[in-house]
């Protein structure tokens, strides 16, 4: 933990903490907030539910886009220049909700919050995976995703019990005044990613080719200049060359999937199911923040030695499946607070695929990766609220089929169950890196 936490990775676990700590404590009171514009004095709302999953598919189709060319930007820009684009973006919704939540000004959020989560979304996790990978060994790496993954938890954590005590007023306020703090403490004490060559050979170097040709033409091509901009075949190379890459992506589309139709459809569920407001839906968020934030920072360094990733990454999505089922038959209104415990495991899942997806890239390409796998992501954040936001207005509603209002979450659990049946097929082998530079070596001995 101390070798994680020095220098450079010092200063964004403070920055990612800072800015992920006011995006997160408005989690709560977004949902009050949408349903007070909406559809005032009600517990359900039908065109609240739509218009959240119409918003979730169009920054899904943005981020589709931008997630690659974002991750493959900071491999020729510098990750720090990158990340300072969304931190600033990020405060624009929130200053706009902080001024005022009547219905006009929430439809002025709504437009400005799509447009900005286009790059927002997904991107600033997406470049401070890049950054860690670029400075720490790939041994180390499932470890160092972890403590990212564990300092967002612990913001998670620390956002919505601040939101427990303020109100939704002061609440969008504080986290405007957070959200321009971590930029500037982004722009001013971040060092630039000092990217070590050493740590592995690239992925899309065309090394296969090289090495079949002489030793001076293979440091030739080595030399030759990356693309600027990514491209379909940047992915498909990707996916062609390593079935562990192509493996690990499957699980990430199916288990974004699966979590965007939870977070789209649980509040919603909650509030209909049995009447959970900004405090229980904080409360809600705080165990199952405090759970994850235990085991990414203390079990997966201990565990992701021992068992490796591919291990852990079965445990978290077995997990992930279990918790939405049990919010998909909640009886009482205590069972949702006993499946958020689930978290202490579920968290394993995502640092421990993205580790995966960045041991079989090198150095220059982790943003690249890292872009693509985000770019999968948002994929699934488009098909996940067309296939889940009617159903939840569905059995939501008083027009019904059966008396079932976790329908869509069941659903949601058997998409988070084809993660987790692919997750078990990943076998654990070396670096697409190591094996080549192996193969390079024997080629080069012979």
């Amino acid at each position: 933990m101390e070798n994680l936490s020095g220098g450079g990775l010092g200063h964004l676990f403070m920055a990612i903490f800072l800015h992920n700590f006011a995006t997160f404590m408005v989690i709560p009171a977004i949902t009050d907030v949408t349903m007070s514009a909406l559809c005032p004095g009600r517990d359900e709302c039908s065109i609240a539910i739509y218009l959240t999953g119409f918003q979730q598919a169009i920054v899904g189709m943005g981020t589709l886009v931008m997630m690659p060319l974002v991750g493959n930007l900071s491999d020729k820009c510098g990750r720090k220049a990158l990340l300072t684009v969304p931190m600033i973006l990020t405060i624009i919704p929130l200053g706009i909700l902080g001024y005022s939540r009547n219905r006009t000004f929430f439809y002025v959020y709504f437009v400005a919050k799509t447009l900005t989560a286009m790059i927002c979304e997904g991107s600033v996790h997406c470049l401070a995976l890049a950054y860690v990978a670029d400075n720490v060994a790939e041994e180390r790496r499932a470890s160092a995703f972890g403590v990212l993954s564990g300092i967002g938890s612990s913001a998670f954590v620390c956002g919505t019990l601040f939101t427990r005590f303020l109100s939704t007023s002061s609440t969008f306020q504080v986290a405007t005044s957070v959200a321009v703090v971590a930029a500037m403490y982004l722009r001013i004490f971040l060092p630039d990613s000092n990217i070590d060559k050493k740590l592995s050979a690239p992925l899309l170097s065309d090394e296969k080719q090289k090495i079949a040709d002489s030793d001076e033409s293979s440091r030739a091509q080595i030399l030759q200049p990356a693309k600027t901009l990514p491209s379909l075949h940047d992915l498909i190379s990707l996916l062609k060359t390593s079935a562990t890459f192509s493996q690990a992506a499957i699980v990430a589309f199916f288990s974004n999937l699966a979590d965007v139709g939870l977070h789209a459809s649980m509040m919603y569920y909650l509030k209909a199911r049995f009447h959970f407001n900004k405090d229980q839906f904080a409360d809600l968020m705080v165990i199952s923040g405090v759970a994850g934030t235990i085991s990414q920072l203390l079990l997966m360094p201990l565990l992701a030695p021992a068992l490796g990733e591919e291990k852990l990454l079965s445990i978290g999505l077995f997990f992930s499946c279990a918790h939405m089922f049990l919010y998909g038959v909640a009886w009482s209104f205590w069972v949702p607070y006993a499946a958020a415990m689930f978290s202490i495991f579920y968290v394993f899942a995502t640092p421990c695929m993205r580790s995966i997806v960045s041991k079989q890239v090198g150095p220059s390409e982790q943003g690249k990766a890292q872009g693509c796998i985000s770019g999968i992501c948002s994929f699934a954040n488009v098909i996940s609220p067309i296939a889940f936001s009617p159903l939840t207005a569905l059995f939501l509603s008083e027009k019904a089929p059966i008396n079932f209002p976790g329908f869509s979450l069941i659903c949601v659990g058997f998409a988070a169950m084809i993660a987790f049946i692919q997750s078990v097929m990943i076998r654990a082998v070396p670096p697409i890196s190591s094996q080549r530079i192996s193969s390079h070596c024997t080629h080069m001995e012979a």
